[in-house]
């Protein structure tokens, strides 16, 4: 993708407005702590401390607006407490230069760090840096200073406190994620009535996990509706696509095929239903003609082998879905109503117990190369520089080009220039409004502070639709703000377009200079993603030849890994796309190309999932050779894909080569070890760029897949 292109493109972005799902009772919420920090430090100290402790306050309820299932309170008091801690000692060295670009330095590289540990640390230690800039320039004296920071410290109290006394749809981003999940799976079964081998998104079905871990007291008091709906979710996904596929299940016409499509368009319908009622907290409501599909005696009569046992699976994972989703069944109320077992529970770690874990990545991405310590190094460059800048320039308020650096700023390419244009746009359209109603209304102390709780409001309500409109609001309430703590509207108006432009600038001139391109990195994201898949396929494999039942830990965890593998793949690929790089080695068709054989290795090893043995059957001992082989060669597999050779895969064509099919209770497992081998040889084509691409493989490969 050529500059011009990726900065049309990136500026699409940050202007664009997205529509969401506001929520008002939690913005007004943020609002309200934000009024009372304001009222009480106007009260106690003055307009000078109020204007600092807003800032607090205002970032504190940022926080708990970050992606969490259950908000946390120790994130507002946390980031309250950090900008006060901040603030006072940014202060006490804000007079010697020498002293304080040392601090800002340590203060940005810590921040730039901190994105190893997830997006919401890393905002909100960005945010403190910038907040920091403002807010030392607000003490007059070390008393003034300390008063400052503890209104902060209060601040994220009170956005604490507002959180557990007043929270807002107990249990509803929960509900909303499940039911997301089994909405997908519906859309997943329809589809599969067309396409066979449609593909599936699992991201619904990680972020329903996610949403799942809960603290021994959340447990406790977790809805039934939510309790075991997530597993069943889990568990029908395999079954829905061995249903469908005509490799291990029916063929593409015919009577089965039409009876199949009824099945798929039934277990939708009753999908559906299910995640309505827990969205909405009511009982299960299905369609009669759902039911009848399953109830139908002609199942058993046409469907045979695989496709019967995946049918009767089914079925009973639906009735399962509906009972403890809500159904109206009176001889299961007493099992939804009963606790759920704490241990049986995903377990939510406390803020504490992450702390370790963030450190660890932190010491992960601390290495030569690592994309987040060249983002740590990149924004501490522009930040003194921006610093330096400011101070150089006659307006007397340097601190705004530094502080919009610092707020723009991301590890890839594509938010820091979309955030460079939004934050821009914003600040043209807040100011214009602001400056609009200060010469209409010449508002005083608490009419300018009444207007900034107000802009803050907005902010909280508006903040997920787009960076434009968030950084409209933020730059009207800095406005009010500063006027409410005696500065002139007029300056304040041109110092932040100026400065916020050369903070952009610098910005943007600083990621061309020292960029971290996600491009060259592709081969590594790819050969990870191809080594959890075949860690995923080879523990499935492995079962049949050690029949231990449908309980298995080790495929569980295996395709957990392979799903964020997939995820980290998907997330890697769309910021290439952006980026104004040349493909170095991997070329954007056959990175396309290859991901589309490894979904296939991914599904044939689900397909294979769905129809493990039972505890007792018969085993077979080549399947063991087949897993073994599997983790070898993708793990060679992988190490020729980052030397940018063509992988081979000899191990498992021998392993199928010497295959013994005696005692093979069905055809599932034989003929999924050859889709196996045939996705290993689409993932080598999609990669071999020097082939002719009319070339078709040898027939000695495919007799071998057959």
């Amino acid at each position: 993708m050529s500059w011009f292109r990726a900065l049309k493109d990136t500026t699409r972005s940050g202007l664009s407005v997205e529509r969401k799902r506001l929520e008002p009772l939690i913005a007004v919420r943020g609002a309200a702590g934000l009024a009372l920090v304001i009222a009480m430090s106007l009260w106690l100290f003055g307009p000078e401390v109020a204007a600092g402790s807003a800032f607090g306050a205002f970032q504190a309820a940022i926080a708990t607006f970050q992606r969490s299932w259950r908000p946390r309170p120790e994130l507002a008091f946390a980031s309250g407490a950090s900008l006060g801690v901040s603030t006072f000692v940014g202060y006490l060295t804000g007079s010697h230069l020498a002293l304080f670009l040392p601090l800002l330095a340590l203060w940005t590289f810590l921040a730039g760090l901190a994105w190893a540990a997830g997006p919401t640390i890393g905002l909100i230690a960005s945010s403190n840096v910038a907040m920091m800039l403002v807010t030392i320039t607000l003490p007059t004296s070390v008393a003034g200073a300390a008063a400052h920071a503890a209104m902060m410290i209060v601040g994220g109290l009170v956005q604490a406190a507002l959180v557990i006394l007043f929270p807002v749809r107990r249990w509803g981003a929960q509900r909303d994620a499940l039911a997301d999940a089994l909405a997908a799976e519906a859309d997943y079964a329809r589809r599969l009535r067309h396409d066979p081998v449609a593909p599936f998104d699992p991201e619904p079905l990680m972020l329903a996990r996610s949403a799942a871990a809960l603290t021994p007291r959340q447990a406790r008091t977790r809805p039934a509706q939510l309790r075991g709906t997530r597993g069943l979710a889990e568990r029908i996904r395999p079954v829905l696509a061995s249903l469908a596929d005509p490799a291990v299940g029916v063929p593409e016409e015919g009577p089965e095929r039409d009876r199949v499509r009824e099945l798929l368009a039934g277990a939708g319908s009753i999908l559906d239903a299910a995640a309505r009622a827990i969205r909405q907290g009511q009982p299960v409501t299905i369609p009669g003609g759902a039911v009848a599909a399953f109830r139908s005696p002609d199942t058993a009569a046409i469907l045979t082998g695989p496709a019967q046992r995946a049918a009767k699976r089914l079925g009973s994972l639906l009735r399962d879905v509906v009972e403890t989703a809500g159904g109206t069944r009176p001889e299961d109320d007493d099992v939804r109503r009963r606790p759920a077992d704490p241990a049986a529970s995903l377990r939510r770690p406390s803020l504490f117990r992450l702390l370790p874990a963030a450190v660890r990545a932190v010491r992960r991405e601390a290495r030569p190369g690592s994309p987040i310590l060249r983002h740590a190094t990149r924004v501490t460059a522009v930040a003194l520089a921006g610093y330096l800048l400011g101070n150089a320039l006659p307006f007397g308020h340097g601190y705004w080009a530094p502080m919009s650096a610092v707020m723009i700023m991301r590890p890839d390419f594509s938010q820091t220039y979309s955030r460079a244009v939004a934050r821009f746009a914003g600040t043209l359209v807040g100011v214009a409004v602001a400056t609009g109603i200060v010469r209409l209304a010449h508002p005083d102390t608490y009419t300018a502070a009444a207007l900034a709780v107000g802009c803050a409001c907005l902010m909280y309500l508006l903040m997920r639709t787009g960076q434009l409109a968030a950084q409209a609001c933020i730059a009207a309430y800095v406005v009010f703000l500063l006027g409410m703590g005696g500065e002139s509207w007029d300056q304040t108006v041109v110092e932040r377009v100026v400065l916020t432009l050369a903070g952009g600038l610098l910005a943007m001139l600083a990621y061309a200079l020292y960029p971290a391109w996600e491009t060259p990195r592709l081969r590594t994201r790819l050969a990870d993603r191809l080594v959890a898949l075949g860690t995923y396929a080879a523990a499935v494999v492995g079962h049949y030849a050690r029949p231990e039942g449908k309980a298995c830990p080790d495929v569980r965890e295996a395709l957990l890994k392979a799903r964020d593998a997939h995820i980290a793949w998907e997330q890697a690929l769309a910021r290439a796309k952006t980026e104004p790089v040349r493909s170095r080695g991997l070329t954007r068709a056959a990175a396309d190309d290859a991901a589309e054989a490894l979904h296939h290795l991914g599904r044939v090893a689900m397909l294979m999932e769905a129809h493990l043995p039972e505890r007792g059957a018969t085993p077979v001992p080549a399947a063991s050779v087949l897993a073994d082989a599997l983790i070898k060669a993708t793990r060679d597999g992988a190490r020729a894909i980052r030397e940018r050779r063509v992988p081979r895969w000899d191990p498992v064509r021998e392993a199928l080569a010497a295959w013994d099919g005696d005692g093979v209770p069905d055809r599932v497992v034989r003929r999924g070890a050859g889709l196996l081998l045939e996705t290993l040889d689409d993932l080598s084509e999609a990669l071999d760029t020097e082939a002719s691409p009319m070339g078709v493989k040898d027939s000695g490969e495919r007799t071998a897949a057959s």
